[in-house]
């Protein structure tokens, strides 16, 4: 078991190991909890959403505290207010595009009732060849308005841009102590948007939709994710087990076939049976001609070598093999060739 798992303690396997640890720790503790956190604030934004679009409107006062900013959950209520706008207070939201194009918001001041100035986001129009448009101003007298309590946003990176002669300052943000600042006015910290077909209203802000977004299904990827890795290097470690096994059996299996095929192979200094009982009958041969050849020690000799066993059974020469039974059958006939005049060749007579 410790060789095993000696065999993995390697700078490639431990490094895979440390990944694998290091990403499913950043997947369930960092990475699915960000995700699932965004899709909790998108649930409680849709919340805040229906439950403000279904109550009544109540009166701005009712919701806008005299001191401070809106109570947490209560933007987007519908409010209402009674008073007139100040016309002559008006500024430009520039660069802020409604559904993908370019607008241009007016934002006017407006004074309640009670007395409480509150500043009004009128609606928008489209800018032509990157100039200010057109709009209709705020009318005069008093009116009532209906709209949606908006939080207030913190200051532009931009400065104001100041208008030409006759036309308004443009702003790159809505906050609420930058404008009353241009206004010259103290305005509430937070403002009103209005509502379509409202006295004053230019093109309508669209409403935010009802949606959940993406996050919840990024958020269970992240831990399907977090927990595929440490379950792929388990898959990898035991594939590489199973494989390293299959291996060394196959190394085993070839070292017991080669020592089996080398003890049943037999010695050289141990003939075989047939070979011994042909051998036997070859010498039988080979000694009555040997006898009848006494004075010719070299065929006798090639007698007694092609009756003994080759040690590696080499293929037989086929001129041997011939000269050896031509001596076997004839043996000493006292025959002897004479040499041709004019040859160096012995011819034999039998």
């Amino acid at each position: 078991m410790k060789s095993r798992i000696r065999q993995f303690l390697t700078p490639g396997w431990v490094l895979t190991a440390v990944v694998c640890v290091a990403f499913a720790y950043i997947a369930f503790t960092v990475l699915a909890p960000w995700q699932l956190g965004k899709n909790e604030a998108r649930q409680e934004r849709n919340e805040q959403l229906r439950h403000a679009f279904e109550v009544d409107p109540v009166d701005a006062s009712e919701l806008f505290p005299a001191e401070g900013e809106l109570a947490e959950g209560t933007e987007w209520r519908r409010v209402t207010a009674q008073g007139e706008f100040l016309p002559d207070s008006d500024v430009l939201l520039r660069n802020r595009p409604v559904d993908g194009t370019p607008a241009t918001h007016a934002l006017t001041a407006f004074r309640a009732d009670d007395g409480t100035l509150y500043l009004v986001n009128r609606g928008f129009e489209s800018p032509s060849d990157g100039g200010i448009p057109a709009m209709e101003a705020a009318p005069k007298g008093k009116v009532t308005i209906l709209g949606y309590a908006r939080r207030g946003e913190i200051p532009p990176e931009r400065p104001p841009l100041e208008g030409a002669a006759g036309e308004p300052t443009q702003v790159y943000g809505l906050n609420i102590d930058q404008i009353g600042g241009i206004m010259g006015l103290d305005l509430h910290q937070d403002y009103i948007q209005l509502a379509e077909g409202q006295p004053g209203g230019l093109r309508p802000i669209p409403l935010p939709t009802l949606e959940s977004g993406p996050y919840l299904a990024y958020g269970i990827q992240w831990i399907f994710f977090g927990i595929m890795a440490p379950a792929a290097l388990v898959w990898f470690i035991v594939a590489e087990a199973r494989e390293r096994r299959r291996d060394r059996e196959e190394q085993e299996s070839a070292l017991r076939a080669s020592l089996d095929d080398g003890a049943a192979a037999p010695s050289p200094a141990e003939p075989r049976a047939g070979a011994a009982e042909g051998g036997a009958a070859v010498d039988d041969g080979a000694g009555a001609a040997t006898k009848e050849r006494a004075t010719d020690g070299v065929a006798d000799r090639e007698a007694r070598e092609a009756s003994a066993p080759p040690a590696s059974a080499p293929a037989p020469d086929p001129a041997a093999e011939r000269a050896r039974r031509l001596a076997a059958r004839y043996g000493d006939s006292g025959h002897k060739g004479r040499r041709r005049k004019g040859h160096g060749l012995d011819d034999e007579r039998f």
